[in-house]
């Protein structure tokens, strides 16, 4: 099993900054990929960010150059840093851990966390 636990999110102005973090504990051999997805009221989730192994990155267009995406994966640890916020970017901010291999297992596991919100406004 993963516990996923964020942090980070708050209330910030448009044009500022908030960094989101996502600590991963539990029993499992690896991770495969860490991501962030977001959703607001009355839309589906979407993905945000995700690294994909050691480095590989992919981000939603509506982010590309306001956010980035690190990962830590000596401390089991996500990172969003989100700059340039937009009153667009408000949502429930959920980190995604895929690809988790248990032990005796094929890394075929997906599990998420509870979420933190992200609220741009003025």
């Amino acid at each position: 099993q993963v516990q996923l636990v964020e942090s980070g999110g708050g209330l910030v102005q448009p044009g500022g900054s908030l960094r989101l973090s996502c600590a991963a504990s539990g029993s499992f051999v690896r991770i495969g990929a860490m991501g962030w997805y977001r959703q607001a009221p009355g839309k589906e989730r979407e993905l945000v960010a995700i690294v994909i192994g050691e480095a590989g990155t992919n981000y939603a267009d509506s982010v590309k150059g306001r956010f980035t995406i690190s990962r830590d994966n000596a401390k089991n640890m996500v990172y969003l840093q989100m700059n340039s916020l937009k009153p667009e970017d408000t949502a429930v901010y959920f980190c995604n851990a895929a690809s988790v291999r248990l032990v005796g297992t094929p890394p075929i596991y997906n599990y998420w966390g509870h979420g933190t919100q992200v609220t741009v406004s003025s």
